[in-house]
């Protein structure tokens, strides 16, 4: 290999990837939802005049420059915070103009934009689930972090809570590691964090961490098992009725005299459909749409009836279907019309994930070390 051509070594996740990950998720939504409402509330308005017409796309585009020129340039932490924000919200304006780059006649309110907008956002949310996943530990991965986290007793913030976890980290790899180099690197470390002369920075909490231990206690508060249950209930028993009447009334408008016709005409009428192919998704919109409405519903039932674990996980894959696969069609037929739905679904999938979390699993880990014989 070229001696000015570096080595590829297997790579190693940052700490802290999956918040900056979610900060990357949060600005590409609001990126896509403020221009879309923007343009909508401004009459889609144009920079520009004659010839020239500056798109937002070459702004999402300077974004995505800057936020790759930062850790280029600058070493400190806060660079990569920055740089998911700039990059989410470049991303976002990028992306927004999708439909102009994939027909020929430039068309900004093509069909397809819309799903494959929100595809690609999906894509993301689930790189985001993978990322949180926990790994499993390595002296050479601990190592990087630990060389990542010297950074705050550079700028003097490193609080005790850090520095008894850098230490950790140190201790594992000097047990554990068995290039004699890394642990030796690493005792050295250990020696020079442990010592009573290093500057420890008062223990205190950021913004993000006050606000998270507040909405964890008004979490308790305000929704204790029976009332997160009913929200549950209510939740997923709405959505399932909501969808399954919406498939019903399109089924009895098809079996009514001509109905499939005059079906077809409006559909047609309103550029919704402009071929066979066009009209087979529709039908597969309604078909998984009413799937996800008996799943909800079944979900909201045994919930109700208290078959708990069953519930949940039928309520799981209904709003799984419903984010990843019956809004992708949705999206096509009426373009961004469904964002706050698809919203309402995420936002009770996680209350969903958050209810396993906070009731069911520590009840079977507590069935599991009552199991454990004496």
């Amino acid at each position: 290999m070229a001696s000015w051509m570096p080595r590829v070594r297997t790579p190693v996740r940052r700490e802290g990837a999956e918040t900056l990950l979610l900060l990357v998720l949060l600005s590409f939504g609001a990126s896509v939802v403020l221009t879309r409402l923007f343009l909508q509330l401004a009459g889609f308005p144009q920079l520009g005049g004659g010839e020239l017409h500056i798109a937002h796309v070459l702004w999402g585009g300077l974004l995505l420059f800057i936020a790759a020129l930062l850790p280029l340039i600058f070493a400190n932490r806060w660079v990569y915070t920055a740089g998911a924000i700039l990059a989410g919200l470049g991303v976002g304006l990028f992306i927004d103009e999708v439909g102009k780059f994939i027909t020929q006649a430039n068309d900004y309110f093509y069909p397809a934009a819309a799903p494959i907008i929100y595809a690609f956002f999906l894509l993301t949310v689930m790189l985001y689930v993978q990322i949180r996943r926990p790994q499993r530990r390595n002296p050479r991965a601990e190592l990087y972090r630990a060389l990542e986290a010297f950074e705050e007793i550079l700028d003097h913030d490193l609080e005790e809570d850090e520095q008894e976890e850098l230490k950790e980290r140190l201790s594992y790899v000097v047990q554990h590691s068995k290039d004699v180099n890394l642990a030796r690197v690493a005792q050295e470390m250990f020696e020079a964090v442990s010592t009573g002369s290093l500057q420890v920075a008062p223990d205190s909490q950021g913004v993000a961490e006050r606000l998270l231990a507040r909405a964890q206690r008004l979490e308790k508060r305000l929704l204790p098992r029976t009332r997160a249950k009913a929200v549950l209930i209510g939740g997923l028993s709405g959505l399932g009725v909501v969808a399954l009447v919406s498939v019903g009334t399109l089924v009895l408008a098809t079996l009514s005299p001509g109905g499939l016709d005059r079906l077809v005409a409006r559909l047609v009428g309103a550029g919704q459909v402009t071929s066979t192919a066009g009209l087979n998704w529709f039908l597969a919109r309604a078909a998984s749409e009413a799937v996800v409405g008996i799943l909800l519903l079944s979900g909201g039932v045994l919930l109700l009836l208290g078959r708990e674990q069953t519930a949940l996980r039928s309520g799981y894959y209904g709003l799984l279907l419903a984010l990843t696969t019956v809004n992708v069609l949705i999206f096509y037929f009426d373009q961004f019309s469904t964002i706050l739905p698809a919203m309402i679904e995420l936002t009770l999938l996680m209350g969903v994930l958050r209810y396993r979390r906070r009731f069911l699993r520590r009840r079977t880990a507590v069935k599991t070390s009552s199991a454990k014989p004496e």
